[in-house]
């Protein structure tokens, strides 16, 4: 028998074009097959990947190579997942092809609110945080409200995977022009929360609360002097009148397919953006006694900033890094300038230590830089601060998604230094953010490329256990059966 992802790939090895996708048809039931669908570093003809998958799939009908299928919902749920598996990868395809920068998401809005209008949701409003979808479900029963998070935006990257959907989009970044790319699984959320909208509203006489369904915009980093996305649909009233009791969060991580991560406490660090100006009197370059180099006192200033977590915080208790990304000085090879410009980021998982990390950043660069008679201006602005998850609500999060995916499935581990802004949600609704693995099975993890990277790559079975873990953290709150 054709398993069920040999089905929906065949059925789906091209890419959709233009609006919302419409996919007919249902899926059989059977287990998530290994599919070795490794992408090339190089794009090439997107054939090639569609033949790739196809041939895997059908190498992966033995059991050696398969994982188990994980426990089911009831089956009334487990029929609705099944039906909307195929949606949720054409739409998923669709918004890869289609990327669009943060607070540039309009054609993925317009496609996930027309989504949620045609699922007759009780409230569908958009325009929050400029291009941010919110869509409001209320079961025929009463009950707690809960609300369910999905980042929209893709990141300034050319993509490099070969794949029949691969994006082409071009855009404008930075006053540069750029490839635009879903280089960090976005696009997987969007279509993951589509399908759970989809699996709920089928059931809406079943539920008992009601379920906030937020597509937000520019997670990726706010704008100069503005606001990124989960603060400004804060700003904005997201919840309208609601009080949800709990708000989960899903993100695409390079760990294998068939997995989730929770942890309860840090999970995620705080982010924030570093600018620094050193500035010199410039000279020729032969002569450089008679001005003051401000290139070699930004290179000292690079090596200096790297003795704070490593010499001047505690590495356990307070872990932080401090990275410098960017570096502009001079215009010929032959002039010192008066400038340099640095950018960089500071990462920390400990909220206390914050201040005490500013202080010595700052302290640092303004006694290297005069140390060789320069000055410097440094400039730190906020980006996300650290995702914390409550322990009570992690732990009956983590019990939920142990029953339906199994304990096997359900990781833990440490914390890690990137950094997402549903922390702002946790500000206001106590929340619990989570990964779900995206690697094939035949990668192994080192050689899985990271997000951000032109050749990051989702491998697609992965998408139903993160439909599933989505639907059992909202079931275990408004589930007919929920405790």
């Amino acid at each position: 028998m054709m398993n069920k992802w040999f089905a929906i790939l065949l059925r789906h090895s091209g890419a959709p074009h233009g609006g919302e996708p419409a996919i007919q048809g249902q899926a059989r039931r059977a287990s998530i097959p290994c599919i070795p669908d490794r992408a090339p570093r190089v794009r090439n003809d997107g054939n090639v990947v569609a033949a790739m998958f196809i041939a895997a799939a059908l190498a992966s009908t033995g059991a050696a190579n398969a994982q188990s299928a994980p426990p089911p919902f009831p089956p009334a749920i487990e029929a609705s997942i099944q039906t909307t598996l195929p949606n949720m990868i054409a739409w998923r395809r669709d918004f890869h092809e289609h990327p669009e920068l943060s607070y540039e998401e309009v054609r993925t809005a317009r496609v996930v609110a027309q989504h949620l209008r045609a699922l007759r949701l009780d409230e569908v409003r958009t325009g929050v945080a400029l291009t941010g979808v919110v869509g409001v479900l209320r079961g025929g029963r009463p009950g707690p409200v809960i609300a369910l998070r999905a980042d929209m935006d893709a990141l300034p990257v050319t993509e490099e995977v070969d794949l029949p959907f691969a994006s082409r989009a071009r855009g404008t970044y930075n006053n540069q022009q750029v490839g635009i790319m879903h280089a960090c699984g976005h696009d997987t959320h969007v279509a993951v929360l589509m399908a759970a909208a989809s699996v709920l509203a089928e059931r809406r006489a079943e539920l008992a609360g009601t379920v906030i369904f937020v597509f937000q915009p520019s997670e990726e980093g706010a704008p100069p002097g503005g606001l990124g996305g989960a603060r400004r649909m804060l700003a904005e009233s997201v919840f309208g009148d609601l009080r949800p009791e709990a708000i989960f969060g899903l993100h695409a991580w390079p760990q294998p397919t068939g997995t989730v991560k929770i942890l309860s406490g840090p999970f995620m660090a705080g982010s924030d953006r570093l600018r620094i100006s050193v500035t010199g009197r410039q000279t020729h370059g032969a002569q450089p006694h008679r001005g003051i180099d401000p290139i070699v006192a930004a290179s000292q200033i690079v090596n200096a900033l790297q003795t704070i977590p490593s010499r001047q915080m505690d590495a356990v208790g307070s872990p932080v890094i401090v990275t410098i990304g960017a570096i502009h000085g001079g215009v010929r090879y032959n002039i010192i300038p008066d400038r340099v410009e640095m950018e960089g980021t500071i990462r920390y998982l400990n909220p206390d230590t914050r201040d005490e990390l500013y202080m010595r950043i700052r302290r640092t660069v303004a006694d290297v830089a005069a140390s060789s008679g320069a000055t410097a201006e440094v400039s730190i602005e906020s980006n996300a601060i650290p995702v914390v998850n409550p322990p009570e609500v992690t732990a009956r999060a983590r019990s939920a998604l142990v029953r339906a995916l199994g304990e096997g499935a359900v990781q833990g581990g440490a914390p890690g230094m990137v950094a997402e802004d549903f922390a702002y949600f946790q500000q206001a609704v106590p929340g619990v953010f989570f990964y779900y693995g995206v690697n094939p099975p035949a990668l192994a993890a080192a050689d899985a490329a990271p997000n951000h990277s032109p050749r990051f790559f989702v491998h697609e079975p992965a998408m139903e256990t993160a439909l599933r873990a989505m639907l059992a953290v909202a079931l275990d709150w408004v589930g007919s059966d929920r405790p």
